[in-house]
């Protein structure tokens, strides 16, 4: 339709990539779909133009739903579907954890076209919001179906299937095939067409992808080189911890970097904050964990650094696929000490591939980063000392007025 291949147009969309190549004109032939491709291959566009095309036809409220692990991931896909949408008035809402359920209720109570979310918050509403159901649902979505396993939101989504109509369509996305993923499939899909475009390991043909061996003593002083190395205009470094990313962060900060931080336990708003301000160019550094690792499509991400060696390959896919994506150039460094040996062997074993070293100029121009490095990660531990420090004291002064109110 003339509307949607405007939205496409203005979005920068004029080659299908190869899963929406496959997926959309069967879609469009009514079946169901199981899609395996990688990371930024255009998942989302594939599942959301049929969906649109559809409610163009006929439409009604609550058209369709989207299941996301992540509430960045939902936030990611609730704005491309607006994008692609707008020339035909689509109304989306995002229902997501870490957010005014009251807000939220309000927001569905306005009877949406496309509800995308997280599937915890989506059974707390339908168990708790009046009036809310999904009983004229006719597309449901699985996206990154793997990690909505993977994350144990198995219950939920099993209490979901239950809550809508068995006739209706469903599209289910994952980057691998587990056995998980697998009886899923088998519960929620009627003879669905299966478009795979990548094997259960890879990653794309344009990621440059290094290590760099260190010594565990001198990591941070090994991360501020490579940091400095190139002319990186937008970066992503994942660490496994959120102390971790914490402290990297503000040191990154006191050397200059223009850093800013997203972890799992920083509130929803502080989250969106983050993205934005990377997202807007306003940061060119985004230190996070694995919370990162799916959801954010920013095409510009030029360089990805494993901080932290993932200890599962399926990760490494993740983390890696935050560049090089639709059709550009990437690069993706893996910091491996003495202790993470194993698990970066095991990630080569999975990827059929050795990788290459990063090329150091000399041990000579690392240390000679010591002073700086040092003391900005000393200034970043006492800041953090300090924060934990006021939280606690907060927390205390706060059982004390309950303890004088009782």
């Amino acid at each position: 339709m003339p509307e949607l291949c405007s939205a496409c147009a203005t979005m920068g969309f004029t080659t299908p990539t190869p899963i929406q190549r496959e997926a959309i004109p069967n879609a469009l032939r009514d079946r169901d779909l199981i899609g395996l491709a990688q990371t930024g291959s255009g998942k989302t566009a594939a599942f959301s133009l049929p969906i649109l095309q559809a409610l163009w036809k006929n439409p009604s409220r609550f058209f369709a739903c989207v299941l996301s692990p992540t509430r960045e991931l939902a936030y990611q896909i609730a704005e491309q579907i607006t994008s692609l949408g707008a020339d035909i008035g689509v109304r989306c809402v995002v229902i997501v954890g870490g957010m005014s359920m009251m807000d939220q209720a309000l927001a569905l109570s306005k009877n949406p076209h496309i509800v995308i979310g997280t599937p915890g918050r989506l059974i707390d509403h339908l168990e708790n919001t009046k009036g809310f159901s999904l009983k004229t649902l006719k597309y449901l979505v699985l996206d990154e179906a793997d990690r909505l396993l993977d994350m144990d939101f198995g219950p939920a989504i099993e209490k979901l299937l239950k809550a809508i109509p068995r006739e209706r369509h469903t599209y289910l996305f994952s980057a691998t095939m587990t056995t998980k993923v697998e009886k899923l499939q088998k519960a929620s899909l009627k003879n669905p067409y299966k478009v795979e475009i990548a094997t259960k390991y890879s990653t794309v043909a344009n990621l440059l992808q290094y290590y760099m061996f260190i010594p565990f003593k001198h990591k941070e002083l090994y991360l501020a080189y490579l940091l400095s190395s190139g002319t990186h205009r937008s970066t992503i470094l994942f660490t496994y911890t959120a102390t971790t990313a914490q402290k990297l962060s503000l040191m990154l900060r006191h050397l200059g970097f223009r850093a800013t931080c997203l972890y799992g336990t920083l509130s929803q708003p502080k989250r969106l904050a983050a993205l934005e301000k990377f997202k807007s160019g306003e940061r060119s550094l985004l230190v996070a964990t694995d919370v990162a690792s799916r959801g954010l499509d920013i095409p510009s991400v030029d360089l990805v650094v494993n901080y932290d060696v993932p200890q599962s390959s399926k990760d490494y896919i993740h983390r890696a696929g935050r560049t090089a994506r639709a059709g550009r150039a990437g690069k993706c460094v893996t910091l491996v000490s003495q202790y993470d040996i194993e698990w970066y062997q095991r990630i080569e074993y999975a990827l059929q591939k050795k990788l290459d070293a990063f090329p150091v100029e000399s041990k000579t121009a690392v240390m000679a980063l010591a002073g700086r490095v040092n003391e900005a990660l000393k200034v970043a531990q006492l800041q953090l000392k300090e924060e934990a420090q006021d939280r606690k004291e907060g927390n205390d002064h706060s059982a004390l007025r309950l303890s004088t109110r009782r």
